[in-house]
This record gives C-alpha cells, sequence and structure tokens, in this order.
C-alpha cells in the first residue's frame, strides 16, 4: 500500500480528501455514500491513482521483470518499493516531513476503516512513512504484507528480485513520479 505517493498526489486537498485518499484501500464497492464528500472524493482519487499506475507502460515493463511465479504479486510489492523511492526523493532519509505529520494527524483524528483498523495504529507509532526511505524497512514491509495473505508468502519471494533489479526500479520511478505528478498531483486550486 503506497500510503506516501498517494498522500503527495492528494496533499494540495483539504484534510478530509487527503484521508480519503489514505484510507482508500481499505474501502471496498462503489457505494460511498457512508462517506462525506470530500472523503469520498478522496477515495475516488485514489482509485483514479491506481488505475493508473497499473495501466502503465513503465509499471507493465516492470512487473514483467519479477519472477514468473510471484509476478501476480509483483503489483503489490512495487507499491511499497515506489513508496520507499517517493520518501527518499522527498528526502526522508535526511529530515522529518511536514506531510507525513499532516497524513499522521489526519489518521489520528478519525477511525480507519475495519480492514485496516489494525493496520493504521501501527503505520502511524512505528513511523512507516519516514522509514520507507530505508529499503530493508521496505522489504520487512513487503514481507510483512505477504504474512497476511493465504498461501506461502509469494511477496517475501518477491524481495530478492527487488534487491536485484533496485536500479531498474528506481529508474522506472525516476520516469514514472514526474508523470503521475503531472497528470494526477491535486492543487489547492482544483
Amino acid at each position: 500500500m503506497n500510503f506516501l505517493a498517494h498522500a503527495w498526489l492528494a496533499r494540495g486537498g483539504n484534510d478530509e480528501f487527503l484521508y480519503g485518499n489514505l484510507i482508500a484501500d481499505g474501502v471496498k464497492g462503489s457505494d460511498l455514500t457512508a462517506w462525506s464528500g470530500d472523503v469520498a472524493a478522496g477515495i475516488r482519487h485514489h482509485r483514479r491513482v491506481d488505475a493508473y499506475v497499473d495501466a502503465h507502460p513503465i509499471v507493465s515493463e516492470a512487473r514483467r521483470r519479477a519472477p514468473r511465479a510471484q509476478r501476480r504479486y509483483a503489483g503489490i510489492a512495487l507499491d511499497l518499493v515506489w513508496d520507499h523511492f517517493v520518501a527518499r526523493e522527498l528526502g526522508l532519509h535526511r529530515q522529518r516531513s511536514a506531510l507525513v505529520q499532516r497524513s499522521y494527524a489526519v489518521l489520528r483524528q478519525r477511525p480507519a476503516p475495519a480492514r485496516l483498523e489494525r493496520m493504521v495504529p501501527a503505520l502511524v507509532a512505528q513511523d512507516w512513512l519516514h522509514r520507507y526511505a530505508d529499503f530493508d524497512f521496505t522489504c520487512g514491509a513487503v514481507r510483512g504484507i505477504g504474512q497476511r495473505l493465504s498461501g506461502p508468502n509469494r511477496l517475501a519471494e518477491l524481495v530478492p528480485w527487488l534487491q536485484g533489479d533496485y536500479v531498474s526500479l528506481e529508474r522506472d520511478f525516476q520516469r514514472l513520479w514526474p508523470i503521475l505528478v503531472d497528470e494526477l498531483e491535486v492543487t489547492p486550486d482544483a
């Protein structure tokens, strides 16, 4: 789950919109009437970003490089790796981020959807968003998500590929990120 990338792309919106972007992976279905208009707009924005990224040729190319047996799970691993590169891009390995602090405040002030109610407090308490700048931490997060899936941990099996393909994945990110910012970043005027 790429919280940091979604937070960056949504930072120009109000806190309700940001919250919708941050919790969207925990919200299922198309009926968003239980949410305020701004939260629902944030959820829809998150889904639009996901669809755009998933269909992008750069991401398809990266997935094709993943080992065939785990390729089905490569998108999940890539989401976390994109957050690693966003964290590095934002310099989170050197400094604290106002965007991260704002995201944590938004998540503390509102209850997480049931599907995220155990993860969100850990994300905030353990400062995952800053820690994504550390690639070892990111690989640990990939393994951890894989433990929550049924069957063998296919995500853990992808970690050697992520490590070995790091330079190419970083190059993919450097090509993809400016496109995402240009196409999908919400500005305060939007």
